[in-house]
């Protein structure tokens, strides 16, 4: 049995790498192709029926996810695009959740409003990973990915709160309102301060004690767990304690982490982030052969109209709520677009048809029980993981294959400097080698040619401001252990002036972090040599 099951996972993991190397060479978005060739798999005679314990699909999953987008968010973005962020993340959910909840209950006999709710509860946040790896090649405002890569966290943690109360309701047959609001309120605030206390710990292990590169990948790997297990064993939300756990180290992941534990954690996560979610979205095809034998009095027909006007009803509500909340604030508060500038329809419209669906509604929808509490098996369990399953894919396929033609379409005009940011980054930390140079060694660089050559290197980018240049001519082998500790050094600055860059907020993060991955490589490269 183990055996079987090890060897049915090691071949979703190689699916899912052929199939995304494929998705590459045909130019079609990795999550979309990954749905679409596990829907065909699964009608492949003899392949097996892939069942998953509803218990473990969390804890397997999220933690990890949640954990890699955090990490991966601009912690000043997100604090700037707050309420845009906040409008979506949570507003939208509600809204979404109670229209779907509405409509199924009204469109589906034997439907009630808590099993709607179950459902708006689990279809409601839209999957950033679908999003990005769409506007991977393609030309978009950093507006647009900073938006949805924020609003991916909270809405995670907004319908997975909506997702627990509706199934608490299902489970025991009660629901009090203002009970429901000071648990709701209970459950968030708890699951922030433990994220943040254990965020604390580890912050305080990588900082003071003395670590490896391994020991460095191995606890990231593992503080995401810990932090999602000890807020759910409270019975509070393990969402968002990873969320702002992995919110703030990654704030001060300068201050803890060095080179090369940056590198091959990186390295590490970035593989194990495409491997969970390729399983996840090739799961959702796999499963749909069983999903459909479960559905029970409902008809196939019958249930595919259900699942596509519901499909058709998320993507409506999401384009009647962004252009409000985008402009309605702004004729309120004037300042608003003293502070922020225009915001053009174009750009409104694209966030608001980014909306896929994708991991998080499927591992949602899995974990809904098999049973109640006193034995009998859960109320149209199949018909809301069919929907699911329906609107993932339709998502998927309407919106995220037709965005890049709606983007060259649109002719989005793009307005961002990134290339003067990065001139101006870049001329500054060659600034400050210089001056560094000029004051600590004055005389080896009058003296000693190669001293002279790495000033005039770094005086060549002042001057143009142009990546890649390197030293010209042989080191003597007398001065090689001098000229490694120079390079070692001028990194260094390079770095602390990076550094004062980042807390003073002066630049875009993902250029900050760009610039530092950049020193990492060649830290790396200078200490090898």
């Amino acid at each position: 049995m183990l055996h079987d099951n090890l060897l049915l996972i090691l071949f979703l993991l190689f699916a899912v790498s052929m199939l995304a190397l494929l998705s590459e060479k045909l130019k079609i978005s990795y999550p979309i192709f990954l749905v679409i060739a596990g829907l065909i798999i699964s009608f492949i005679p003899g392949v097996p029926t892939i069942k998953m314990d509803p218990d473990l699909i969390f804890v397997i999953f999220l933690p990890p996810l949640l954990y890699s987008a955090a990490w991966n968010t601009s912690w000043s973005e997100f604090w700037s695009l707050k309420r845009p962020i906040s409008l979506l993340a949570i507003g939208l959910v509600i809204i979404t959740a109670t229209a779907v909840a509405f409509v199924s209950h009204t469109l589906i006999p034997d439907f009630s409003l808590a099993l709607g709710f179950l459902l708006g509860g689990v279809i409601s946040p839209p999957d950033a990973v679908a999003a990005a790896s769409v506007f991977r090649d393609l030309k978009v405002p950093r507006r647009v990915i900073a938006v949805l890569e924020g609003e991916s966290l909270i809405n995670d943690a907004s319908s997975l709160i909506v997702f627990r109360f509706a199934l608490i309701a299902l489970l025991t047959g009660q629901f009090v309102f203002w009970d429901a609001a000071t648990n709701f309120l209970l459950v968030v605030i708890m699951g922030i301060i433990i994220g943040v206390a254990i965020a604390n710990v580890a912050y305080l292990i990588h900082r003071f004690l003395p670590t490896t590169p391994s020991i460095d990948t191995a606890l990231t790997l593992i503080t995401p767990y810990l932090m999602y297990l000890t807020a759910e064993h409270f019975h509070y939300s393990g969402v968002l304690s990873v969320v702002s756990g992995g919110l703030f180290l990654s704030f001060r992941s300068s201050d803890i982490f060095a080179y090369n534990s940056r590198l091959q954690s990186l390295t590490v996560w970035n593989v194990m982030i495409f491997l969970l979610n390729g399983i996840v979205f090739i799961l959702i095809g796999l499963q749909l052969q069983d999903i459909i034998k479960g559905i029970g009095n409902y008809s196939l027909p019958h249930t595919i109209m259900y699942a596509v006007v519901i499909s058709l009803l998320t993507i409506v509500v999401r384009l009647l709520w962004v252009f409000p909340a985008a402009y309605i604030p702004r004729l309120i508060n004037p300042a608003i677009i003293r502070r922020e500038g225009k915001l053009g329809w174009k750009t409104v419209f694209i966030i608001g048809w980014s909306g896929m669906r994708g991991v998080v509604s499927l591992a949602s929808a899995l974990a809904i029980p098999l049973t109640l509490a006193n034995g009998t098996g859960f109320p149209n369990r199949s018909l809301i993981l069919f929907i699911t399953f329906v609107v993932i894919l339709f998502t998927l396929i309407l919106q995220g294959l037709s965005l890049p033609f709606i983007l060259r379409l649109m002719k989005l005009e793009i307005h961002e400097n990134t290339e003067q940011q990065e001139n101006e980054i870049r001329l500054r930390m060659a600034t400050a080698v210089i001056n560094y140079m000029e004051t600590s060694c004055p005389k080896e660089i009058v003296e000693i040619p190669v001293f002279s050559r790495v000033k005039e290197r770094y005086e060549r980018m002042v001057e143009i401001a142009e990546r890649n240049i390197s030293a010209d001519g042989d080191i003597a082998p007398s001065f090689l252990k001098t000229y490694r500790q120079l390079l070692l050094e001028i990194i260094n600055i390079k770095r602390n002036e990076l550094n004062k860059m980042h807390k003073g907020k002066q630049y875009a993060d993902h250029l900050i972090k760009a610039k530092e991955r950049e020193l990492d490589l060649e830290e790396a490269r200078t200490r090898k040599t």
